[in-house]
């Protein structure tokens, strides 16, 4: 896999690790009517979906957040 480092709109560097993915027929033309429809790549629209799945399945302490703050000062006392 290939690893790059990103620049989003804050300036910060985030890395990005390459991969590729197989799908149903079915699936990727519904993913493309999706990415067309809202004018974004099909990547950003499998980001996304991502995103919300990892979301859904870790909603306990999000990255960044004050709870995880606390919870890894907890840790080091």
């Amino acid at each position: 896999m290939q690893t790059q480092a990103k620049r989003h709109n804050s300036g910060a560097h985030e890395r990005t690790v390459r991969a590729s993915i197989s799908f149903p027929e079915e699936q990727y033309h519904v993913l493309e009517r999706i990415a067309a429809e809202n004018k974004v790549s099909l990547a950003w629209v499998v980001r996304d979906a991502i995103d919300g799945y990892l979301k859904s399945k870790w909603p306990l302490f999000p990255q960044g957040t004050d709870a995880e703050d606390a919870q890894q000062r907890s840790e080091r006392a």
